[in-house]
């Protein structure tokens, strides 16, 4: 199957799927939650170097404010039931976001996962809290900027020279982005990463996803002919 080394993943349709059950959204974020062990697992045994997961958008916080306050607390909840399993599955964990904005103890939470796996060298698990790819790159032109005026950079920028302003400088471009629940946009989510990503739209919601699911998105991405803007030999 062809190496599809960094899959980027839309978690659409946690309280969609816990309304059609009766519960209450915040129950839907819960099973999702418990399901990103689930798919991580399944992505790092399918040979994904590279998992990034769409968790709080920097439009989110337009939600109710209990909603809000609950997805602040599933961090918490999320690692102390499976730090350890990733510390010792070799995860290392990466959180991608403006995380000054969010609660002091939800700040701690993701820091200390942080720290406690950056030595690690399986599975980057990239979580995506307070995200939103236009704020990321406006960010990353005011720090260019910056250096441009401190006399720190020079006007010859390229694109690989841009990339290192932005919050996923570390990590390959996206080869697959997958979003959930039946919906077809990108919502503001890595625009700039998935640049020449294969995009795949599931029917199934985030609590629905198995790792057969994602197992077929994989099969349909190695049929894929990606050109990168060339073309092939006819």
């Amino acid at each position: 199957m062809k190496e599809c080394k960094h899959v980027a993943i839309i978690m659409d349709g946690n309280g969609r799927w816990a309304k059609a059950q009766g519960k209450p959204r915040t129950a839907g974020h819960l099973v999702g939650s418990d399901n990103v062990r689930t798919i991580a697992i399944a992505a790092s045994e399918m040979g994904i170097k590279y998992l990034t997961l769409y968790a709080f958008s920097t439009e989110n916080w337009k939600r109710s404010k209990d909603e809000v306050s609950y997805i602040m607390k599933l961090p918490a909840i999320f690692f102390k039931k499976y730090m350890q399993e990733f510390l010792d599955r070799g995860y290392r964990m990466n959180i991608i976001g403006e995380l000054d904005v969010l609660p002091k103890s939800t700040q701690k939470v993701l820091y200390d996962a942080m720290e406690e796996s950056k030595n690690n060298t399986g599975l980057n698990l990239n979580i995506c809290m307070n995200y939103g790819s236009q704020r990321e790159i406006l960010l990353a032109a005011r720090k260019y900027a910056e250096d441009v005026k401190n006399g720190i950079a020079d006007l010859n920028l390229d694109e690989a020279g841009f990339e290192k302003y932005l919050m996923t400088k570390d990590f390959p471009p996206v080869d697959l982005l997958i979003r959930t629940s039946g919906e077809e946009r990108i919502s503001n989510y890595l625009l700039w990463q998935i640049a020449y990503a294969e995009l795949e739209f599931v029917p199934e919601s985030w609590p629905e996803f198995t790792p057969a699911v994602l197992q077929r998105c994989l099969e349909e991405y190695s049929h894929r002919d990606r050109r990168f803007g060339g073309v092939t030999n006819e």
